[in-house]
């Protein structure tokens, strides 16, 4: 039947998957036999802003549809055309049946009209696709049913069937509220069907909306029939029902009255939330105002409306109304609108004996009694739009006020507001004020550990408020405590008839039985946040049908939505869900999914791995996971990454405490790299420990060697070199031993890296040729590229400049812009370096200037940190030593933010060689002193030498003269070592020092 895109094979439903499939098959039926192109597709279901996987997603559901269909969907050079008999296809049968009754005898008219409407059950494509499907396809479809509607209408009143006109048409006219034809015909059959009454009501309810939405009035024919219809009721001279004499809105039985609950005088924050419900309620009064206040329970909805209700009483002067739904409210069913009207028409001076029975006409005389009159109802606890809707306020300069802690999904022309928590300023004012400022005051920091138990929340912070106020020895480290022990902290947030878990409660109880089960699954998540993708393996579902439950949650505020497809559940609602869970669901069942949604960080981490470049793993994939994110890009592979940086140290956490060692090395090295490149030093080191503690306990040689590696990078960036390489030494002696050649040449290549900091730069160029080597034989350019890259820093480091210029722009020339950003940026880098060297300031700022562009563009504060430092050189020799000591002050500052302590020493000494070149010797000596005592620590034998150097060749009195002649001896002795050219400037300054 048309509406929402179904299917059937011999009378049982078959699954057509989830949103975007059912779209494409939609769009697919509406033009059978025609070629629907993969750019109408894409638009349909993503308007002008698709995912750059649209065309990849297209052909996975057509894939899917293929297997439903089979040979029913033919590729075209375009698209795709659906070919299947019409005649099975409701949309198509439909207007077969109404182009057959446009030429038929009334009898038989009626009958083949009434068959095409048996067609339809709902609206097209409810629940998927864009705007643009709305507009192109759906609309008009939609039109050609109310034109049969229409058509069957008016034949069946020709034919005096009108009891049938008005059982059909009541219905539909709340689906259309603004179509005029339906209410016309609607209207003239309830007239001739004796229910007068009905019909004057039918048509003020018609005249109200079109003044509130639109500003309009009936058209002629409408506003004729009314007439017509008052005259016949003045004619036959009958006696009207009592309960129309207040329905004009104006007569002396109402009542101005002000209903709103006791305002709490120790009310905190929501300042931003009032002002934008001031500016509502000032908005055009032409027209009648609907805002309504959305959030969890416990967030303060009714305490803010109630605060706005006395604040804006003023502008309100024909009466402020209150009046609880029931929506969320314990041992209470919701409030039927019919009862809720019942109320307040009482309240509002009708007298009981004169409110109508019927839901129409009560919703009828309750607009028109406020009709003209400027009041604030305030509808709390609402449950859904089907509730309020009859509840609403017509009037212009009247406002209705709606709390609830659902989406009310339907309610057109609202504005909605969400609350949200209470920031840690906002907390500690309403602490202060219910507890006291001297209690708060005393214990700043035991405060801030409530109000982060609490997690912002109102409700829960104002139970723990109300518990100390009534325990006055009661100190706020005492209720920590409370709060931490475990099973005790809904027991806690709980007083006098407050309870934070019955808030929840409510909320949860009002789910269905797949919500529920969504809901406690979310509990058991690993991290703080999922997204859509880790949702799905979480609740063991398919995308779109985790994105629809999803958004099912969102929509009663027991699940946040920070960002677009990333969830996220309020502290207490994840204690709440999860305690749940525990003791709902088997073991088995926590275990699995859980291990579901580590499983899904493994499979994208080590795609995302791939995708950012090389990063060494072993083992390829096996086979095409069913829950996994793909990562088109290294721009999306660090987004995801970013995104789940600490969601995934504690699913190496998961893993290891549930002796999944080999998962939590393969993890581990999987999001290593992501660390290192954007100074994610804390959480590199952790996941390295804990991977290779489990690893070590299970006697895992490959798993240890692999976070061996890890760790000695780890401690390589952080500048414990001669730890790095023990580290890295043990785990190329593991790999070989295990016979991983592989795995042998990944340890070499950073072996390499901490021999060139340690100053054995023939080590360093020897590890990273047998690396070269490797990569050219078995032909992985990534590899290639990156040692080129290597090797050419270690030419500079050595004077080879030359060398150094050929063997980067090689580097380049082997690899792409896109898949090995930091090697190039790195690169760019050494060429400015080399730049420098051949005295090519021009060419120097230019390759400096790129390999920062693209370090900023893909956020590698590694590369960052160096390029400052080079720059900070490049000025330097240039003679602009302001901006020289700037470059070089950023860089440090960069390290120590990052936690990149790599590079300090070389940092300071360059700092202090750019203070000695513009006289400010003083300050050079404090900089060198800390570079040379540093790289000492560290073991830099290089930056040692170099800092020492630069010591040595100070001024009398800065330096002494002894101890800069054993500074430069030392120097002279590391350089000769080293090959490198400083040699013959330390033995320039010590001729010059014997000299002097």
């Amino acid at each position: 039947m048309l509406g929402p895109i179904a299917a059937w094979s011999d009378g049982r439903p078959l699954s057509v998957g989830g949103p975007r499939q059912r779209c494409v098959l939609g769009a697919l039926l509406v033009h059978l036999g025609r070629e629907v192109t993969v750019d109408q597709l894409i638009s349909y279901l993503w308007n002008d802003d698709p995912p750059r996987t649209a065309r990849s997603v297209i052909q996975v559901q057509i894939h899917h549809l293929r297997q439903l269909l089979p040979d029913s969907i033919a590729t075209t050079s375009g698209g795709y055309i659906l070919d299947v008999a019409p005649e099975t296809v409701d949309l198509h049968r439909f207007r077969g049946l109404r182009e057959r009754a446009a030429n038929s005898e009334p009898e038989l008219r009626l009958d083949l009209l009434d068959q095409g409407l048996e067609c339809w059950r709902g609206v097209p494509f409810s629940g998927v696709g864009s705007d643009f499907l709305e507009h192109s396809i759906v609309a008009p479809l939609r039109e050609e049913r109310w034109a049969a509607v229409v058509a069957w209408a008016s034949c069946a009143l020709d034919l005096g069937r009108q009891a049938e006109v008005v059982s059909r048409l009541t219905p539909m006219v709340s689906e259309e509220p603004f179509r005029e034809r339906l209410h016309l015909l609607l209207i003239t059959a309830l007239w001739r069907d004796n229910e007068r009454a009905r019909a004057l009501a039918v048509y003020e309810t018609f005249r109200a909306n079109l003044a509130e939405e639109l500003g309009v009035d009936p058209g002629p024919e409408l506003t004729a029939l009314h007439g017509r219809i008052l005259r016949d009721d003045a004619r036959s001279a009958r006696v009207t029902d009592q309960a129309a004499a207040p329905a004009t809105g104006h007569g002396s039985g109402y009542i101005v009255r002000n209903d709103l609950p006791r305002d709490l005088p120790d009310f905190t924050g929501r300042r931003d939330s009032l002002r934008l419900l001031e500016e509502i309620s000032q908005g055009d009064d032409d027209l009648a105002k609907v805002c309504v206040i959305t959030g969890a329970g416990g967030e303060g909805k009714t305490t803010t409306a109630v605060r706005f209700g006395y604040e804006a009483a003023k502008r309100f002067p024909d009466g402020q109304l209150f009046i609880d739904l029931y929506g969320y409210t314990s041992n209470k069913e919701p409030l039927d609108s019919s009862s809720a009207l019942a109320a307040l028409l009482r309240a509002v001076g009708v007298r009981p004996d004169s409110v109508p029975e019927s839901l129409d006409e009560r919703s009828a005389l309750w607009r028109a009694t406020l009709m003209g009159r400027r009041t604030l109802v305030i509808l709390d606890n609402a449950a859904s739009y089907a509730q309020v809707s009859p509840l609403l306020s017509s009037s212009p300069g009247s406002m209705t006020l709606i709390t609830t802690r659902n989406d009310l999904a339907g309610l057109s022309g609202a504005r909605f507001l969400s609350l949200g928590m209470f920031d840690e300023s906002t907390s500690l004012e309403l602490l202060e004020r219910v507890v006291g400022r001297d209690r708060v005051r005393a214990e700043p920091e035991a405060a801030r550990d409530i109000i982060r138990i609490c997690d912002g929340l109102p409700l829960a912070l104002r139970v723990l408020a109300g518990r100390m106020v009534s325990r006055p020895r009661w100190s706020f480290a005492h209720v920590a405590r409370r709060l931490g022990e475990r099973n005790r902290k809904f027991r806690e947030l709980s007083v006098e008839g407050q309870s934070v878990e019955s808030a929840i409660d409510l909320s949860y109880q009002s789910l269905s039985d797949d919500q529920r089960r969504a809901f406690l699954l979310l509990g058991l998540m690993i991290g703080n946040t999922v997204d859509l993708g880790g949702a799905a393996a979480l609740l063991d579902m398919e995308l779109e049908d985790a994105d629809d439950t999803l958004q099912e949650l969102v929509g009663v505020c027991l699940l946040n939505e920070p960002q677009g497809d990333v969830y996220r559940l309020h502290d207490l609602i994840r204690a709440f869900s999860l305690e749940r869970a525990l003791a709902e669901f088997e073991d088995g069942e926590v275990e699995s999914a859980r291990t579901r949604l580590a499983e899904f960080y493994l499979e994208t981490a080590q795609h995302g791995a791939e995708v950012m470049g090389v990063h060494g793993r072993a083992d390829p994939d096996t086979g095409e996971a069913r829950h996994r994110t793909y990562l088109s890009g290294r721009e999306e592979a660090e987004g995801w990454f970013s995104l789940h940086q600490e969601n995934l140290t504690d699913t190496i956490e998961y893993f290891a405490a549930s002796d999944n060692g080999d998962s939590a090395w393969r993890l581990a090295d999987a999001v290593w790299r992501y660390y290192a490149l954007h100074g994610h030093m804390a959480l590199l080191i952790s996941s390295q420990e804990r991977a290779f503690q489990v690893s070590d306990k299970q006697g895992n040689q490959r798993g240890r060697a692999v976070t061996l590696i890890g760790l000695g990078i780890a401690h390589c960036l952080s500048g414990r070199f001669e730890e790095s390489l023990a580290l890295l030494t043990e785990a190329r002696d593991l790999l070989e031993a295990v016979g991983d050649a592989k795995g042998m040449i990944r340890a070499l290549a950073n072996l390499a890296m901490a021999y060139e900091r340690l100053g054995r730069f023939e080590d360093a160029v020897a590890a990273s040729r047998g690396v070269l080597e490797y990569a050219i034989s078995v032909g992985n350019t990534r590899v290639e590229a990156l040692q080129r890259g290597n090797l050419a820093l270690f030419h500079r480091i050595l004077g080879r400049y030359e060398e150094a210029l050929e063997t980067c722009e090689q580097a380049l020339r082997d690899s792409s812009d896109e898949d090995n950003a930091d090697m190039r940026s790195r690169a760019m880098t050494t060429m400015g370096e080399a730049y420098l060297g051949l005295g090519d300031l021009k060419s120097a700022f230019r390759a400096l200037d790129d390999a920062m562009e693209r370090a900023r563009r893909s956020q590698l504060v590694a590369s960052q940190i160096y390029i400052h430092n080079s720059l900070g050189i490049a000025h330097r020799v240039a003679g602009r030593w302001d901006q020289a000591v700037e470059c070089h002050t950023e860089a440090l500052a960069l390290g120590e933010a990052s936690g990149n302590r790599s590079g300090d020493a070389e940092i300071r000494a360059d700092l202090g060689v750019t203070h000695h070149a513009a006289g400010r010797y003083e300050e050079a000596a404090v900089e060198l002193e800390k570079a040379h005592a540093l790289a000492v620590e560290r073991g830099e034998r290089y930056i040692e030498a170099r800092a020492a150097l630069a010591l040595g060749r100070l001024p009398v009195p800065v330096m002494p003269a002894d101890r800069a002649r054993t500074l430069l001896r030392g120097a002279e002795r590391a350089f000769t070592v080293m090959g490198v050219p400083e040699l013959g400037q330390a033995r320039a300054a010590l001729a010059e020092l014997d000299a002097g």
